[in-house]
Formats: structure tokens, C-alpha cells, sequence
């Protein structure tokens, strides 16, 4: 199985791209970055991307299955039209071109509480996307709507003091299914959800990411 990735670079992006070069049903992984990294894989190809001029990278945009882990923070991208642009724009635009250029298959990163109805911007905007990408009408479809991720080493001090928090409460038994989940093991379902899964959409929601 050929898998595309947009959002290689993030978090559980990286973790994604590590699952998916020693799961040997996924026999070639093509990654859609800004830059190169260091990665050298037999199974692997880097697409260096202009993500405002996806255009011109449609011909790479072929495969089997295609994963979006695109996404940033308000404060990262600085604006709440720069974070649109990130998060809802570019996978959007990806979304049509992998369409048009058949390929069948779409696994989502988006949020928990994502809804196009909610006041929140974010849960709006994550909402709002999961809706118009399955517009398209691709034959497997899936959405991942994970909480709070683990992050290795992460530099967030709200997300560590938060992540503590639960974690006390899960030990007290309380509020399980809110519990952490290290972008490693998402990454793992991500993966696992197209071998698995019949065709169709799919929301694997919150309560449900741990048993999947």
C-alpha cells in the first residue's frame, strides 16, 4: 500500500512516519515537506513542498491512502487566518487533488469536539473540515478525534501541567476515557485504521481511540 503524508513534521506526524516504514503492508511512504530531514529509508520519498502552490506538486499526489496530520496552534501560526490557512486551507486543497488524482483512501487528524456548529474557532474550523473533505466522497474515510496528545520532549508547559492533572484523576479512576494519549499510539491507530476498516467514513472519537 502506497501512503501519502501532509504534516510529516509534527509531533505525531514523525511518529506516523516511523510506523508506516516498519509495517511491511505499507510498501511505500511519500511525504509532502518543506524541507528534507534525515530520514534515509528505502521505502521513503520527501516531496519538498511549496503548500501554498500545491499545484505544482499534484503529480506526487498518487497512492493508496492519504494522511493529514496538518496543524498548528494559534500562537505558532500568530493569527487565527494563518491557522485557517494551516489547518483547514492546505489540507483542503490536498484533499481535491488526491481526489481528482484517485487516489481512494483518506485518514484525518482532527480534534476532539470538532464540530462546524461549535463557537469555539478551533472546534469550528476542525469541524468545518472534517465536513467538506467528505464532501468529496472518498471511498474509506476516517477522522480521529484524539484530546490531549503526549508530545516527547514537548516545550508546552500547559499541555505537561494539564497532562498531570489527568493523569491524577485517571489513577483516582476518574475520567478514563480523557486520558493522555502519546502521540506514538495515535499514530499506531492511524495507521491501523485504513487495514482494518471497511470503506465507508468513520469517526473514531475520543472514548473509542483507546479500545480501536
Amino acid at each position: 500500500m502506497k501512503a501519502l503524508i501532509i504534516g510529516a513534521t509534527g509531533a505525531t506526524g514523525k511518529d506516523l512516519v516511523n510506523v508506516l516504514l516498519n509495517d511491511p503492508v505499507y510498501t511505500e511512504i511519500v511525504v509532502f515537506v518543506r524541507r528534507r530531514g534525515n530520514i534515509i529509508h528505502p521505502k521513503l520519498s520527501e516531496i519538498v513542498t511549496n503548500f501554498d502552490d500545491l499545484e505544482a506538486v499534484s503529480k506526487f499526489i498518487n497512492g493508496d491512502v492519504w494522511f493529514s496530520c496538518m496543524g498548528t496552534t494559534l500562537k505558532a501560526a500568530g493569527s487565527k487566518a494563518a491557522q485557517w490557512h494551516i489547518d483547514y486551507e492546505i489540507p483542503l486543497q490536498f484533499a481535491a487533488i488526491a481526489k481528482r488524482n484517485e487516489v481512494s483512501r483518506m485518514v484525518l487528524l482532527s480534534a476532539y469536539g470538532a464540530s462546524s456548529s461549535s463557537l469555539v474557532f478551533y472546534s469550528s474550523m476542525k469541524g468545518k473540515l472534517e465536513e467538506v473533505i467528505g464532501k468529496l466522497g472518498f471511498k474509506q474515510y476516517v477522522i480521529f478525534r484524539p484530546g490531549l496528545l503526549l508530545r516527547k520532549n514537548t516545550d508546552r508547559s500547559g499541555e505537561r501541567i494539564y497532562a498531570s492533572l489527568l493523569n491524577s484523576l485517571n489513577r483516582l479512576g476518574l475520567f478514563r476515557n480523557f486520558r493522555p494519549l502519546p502521540t506514538s499510539i495515535l499514530a499506531e491507530k492511524l495507521a491501523k485504521a485504513p487495514k482494518v476498516l471497511a470503506v465507508g467514513d468513520h469517526v473514531i472519537s475520543l472514548d473509542k481511540i483507546f479500545g480501536f
